[in-house]
């Protein structure tokens, strides 16, 4: 029995580990720089903003606000298309940074920008959903 590729499920390396460990338990990181004082999202070894290597990783408090978002009614990669349709979506977290994300919970036509969401956890992702 052969099973499909799946490509919703991250590859961690020695760096990204804390991040996707921290979040198979419910927590959400980010990085922030030491020099200039900026956090960002991805994460990377060094501040997108100064290019300082002084960054370490800190505890988001879960909060967004919706900037920008699609749904998606068709997606060939394994298993998007059994998800179809779903919300693509960038946010903004309290502390700064935008993420690209999925917005769960709620119907697309009920989302605006600004819509305040709070993260969620599924298999280990890091989702967010309309707080409240």
């Amino acid at each position: 029995m052969t099973t499909a590729a799946r490509y919703d499920l991250p590859e961690p390396d020695a760096f990204t580990r804390p991040y996707w460990e921290a979040a198979r338990r419910g927590v959400l990181l980010i990085r922030r720089c030491g020099a200039c004082g900026r956090a960002h999202h991805y994460p990377r070894e060094f501040c997108p903003h100064c290019w300082s290597e002084e960054v370490t990783w800190e505890e988001a408090s879960g909060r967004a606000v919706l900037y920008t978002w699609s749904t998606v009614h068709r997606n060939d990669l394994p298993p998007f298309g059994e998800r179809t349709p779903y919300v693509a979506a960038v946010v903004d977290l309290a502390e700064g940074p935008r993420m690209m994300t999925q917005v769960v919970g709620c119907a697309g036509e009920d989302l605006r920008a600004g819509l305040p969401l709070r993260v969620t956890f599924e298999e280990g992702k890091p989702l967010f959903r309309p707080e409240g």
